[in-house]
């Protein structure tokens, strides 16, 4: 009864229309390039101090959920994703966009987002502190482990084109050094250029390799638009039992593995949609089919993003350890309204951590509604002359990298990248693995350098302890299961000769 009443106390209408407000504001900030939950939700701080605590994290927490949602829409109709975690869905979204089925991808990434969601916060709900207590044994040593998995990902992509894809991720690490070095604190790289002197910036690099270069490409194929034909778009958002069937499996597990990554402190969106991808791509029986319009492609990175929502609030609410930048946020959310994380919280205060949860639960709703309902709006997207579209898409990436860090230099590097990423495209040289290298490689190598510190020669028995040799064993398993059929393919083939 009292879950019942905790679940009730969301229709107040006080609180449900701060829901609907923070779903709603959720969704257009993910769809809008350099805008983000994390916008969402810092500007909605300062509005929530006079509300109830339940009314205020239910409107935090709609945001959250429904901003890691709205970047799939660019990403899949326009290759121009809203968030640097929205910049999977481009791999397969935008392919099938191209092929006319634009509705079909808008119908996959909201069903796969949706399930995602609900997984994670059912995670939060029913599984918390044993899975929370788990995440903190992981050290500098295990977080390198963990991120080594999002980088061997990297082999599986390029297996089919090692030379180009090698290039690209080492182009990804190169970029990934520029700036302050994490340990000593260091300028590098950075060749007198202020705007480099922290990092080189993710978001306004993302937007150049996957939104910009598709300036240049629609300027130099010349089409009237990105579908061309009212028959191109034709057809229905819902999905039939077929194509329900042909992504369900790949949707919960990867609904799964987003909320376990989601745990992890620092491991995020990127090591779960990669870890996703790369096992649904080689569990395919036409693997070479990712990347050129495979819903199963599309499907597993949605719900690995979704789910990663609901699992960076475990770590945070039982024990007060933020698993993101967004949880941090939320981490002022509580502290705000005078609610401190921790076992208490589900006990002296367990109506408003209950009120979160549910809060959140409907939310993963509202996407439904977004999705579903808007998709023939949100596709016409795909219809407007490109006279009229190249320039939106190049002012959007131009306001949404100058609204990043509020430095006009992002916007020249926005330019460069766009340049990089056209030629890479015409090259045949793919972009996924240099965003990859350049996301993890900066956090692989301070850990790295952490845990070599820390273990001081003592590294072997470090490494010997059963959470790192776990690890340790998931990577190599990652990295030689690529090659695994080709090695029992040669092995059957000496057999038999």
């Amino acid at each position: 009864m009292e879950m019942l009443s905790y679940f009730a106390q969301i229709f107040e209408p006080t609180t449900f229309m701060w829901l609907v407000i923070g779903a709603t504001v959720g969704v257009i900030l993910g769809a809008l390039p350099g805008m983000s939950a994390d916008t969402g939700i810092g500007i909605f701080l300062p509005l929530t101090f006079s509300l109830s605590p339940v009314a205020a994290l239910a409107a935090l927490g709609a945001i959250y959920v429904t901003g890691a949602y709205g970047g799939n829409i660019t990403a899949v109709l326009v290759n121009t994703p809203g968030t640097s975690d929205s910049l999977f869905m481009t791999l397969d979204g935008y392919p099938m966009t191209l092929k006319g089925q634009g509705l079909k991808a808008i119908g996959v990434t909201t069903l796969s987002s949706f399930v995602g969601g609900v997984v994670g916060c059912l995670a939060l709900m029913f599984i918390a502190p044993p899975l929370a207590t788990i995440a903190t044994k992981f050290g500098p040593l295990e977080l390198f482990l963990t991120i080594m998995m999002g980088i061997i990902i990297i082999i599986g992509i390029v297996k089919d084109r090692a030379l180009k894809g090698l290039m690209s991720a080492c182009l990804g690490f190169l970029c990934s050094l520029i700036g302050m070095d994490g340990i000593t604190g260091m300028p590098r790289f950075t060749f007198g250029i202020p705007g480099i002197y922290d990092e080189l910036p993710l978001l306004p690099v993302v937007l150049g390799m996957f939104a910009f270069s598709q300036v240049f490409v629609l300027v130099q194929e010349n089409r009237k638009s990105i579908v061309i034909g009212e028959e191109a778009m034709r057809g229905s958002v819902w999905l039939d039992k077929k194509e329900m069937k042909f992504i369900t499996f790949e949707t919960i597990r990867s609904s799964i593995i987003g909320t376990i990554v989601g745990i992890i402190p620092a491991a995020g969106t990127t090591v779960a949609a990669g870890l996703s991808y790369n096992m649904a791509r080689r569990a395919d029986p036409d693997p070479s089919s990712f990347g050129k319009g495979n819903p199963k492609g599309l499907a597993t990175v949605s719900a690995a993003n979704n789910g990663v929502v609901g699992g960076s609030l475990i770590p945070l609410l039982t024990l007060g350890i933020p698993g993101n930048a967004t949880s941090a946020l939320f981490l002022g959310g509580l502290l705000i309204h005078g609610l401190a994380p921790g076992s208490r919280l589900f006990t002296e205060n367990a109506k408003t951590a209950y009120g979160l949860i549910f809060s959140m639960l409907m939310a993963n709703f509202f996407i439904l509604i977004f999705g579903m309902f808007g998709a023939k709006y949100y596709a016409k997207i795909t219809k407007v002359p490109s006279n009229v579209l190249i320039p939106v898409i190049a002012a959007l990436c131009m306001l949404g990298a100058f609204s990043y860090r509020n430095l006009p230099f992002d916007m020249i590097i926005v330019l460069f990248f766009g340049v990089v990423g056209y030629y890479m495209d015409r090259t045949g040289i793919p972009m996924a693995p240099f965003v990859l290298a350049f996301v993890l490689g900066k956090s692989a190598e301070i850990d790295l350098r952490r845990a070599i510190i820390i273990m001081k020669g003592n590294g072997l028995n470090a490494l010997l302890q059963p959470l790192p040799l776990a690890l340790l064993a998931i990577d190599i398993i990652m990295l030689i299961a690529p090659f695994w059929g080709d090695i029992t393919g040669k092995l059957r083939a000496k057999k038999t000769n």
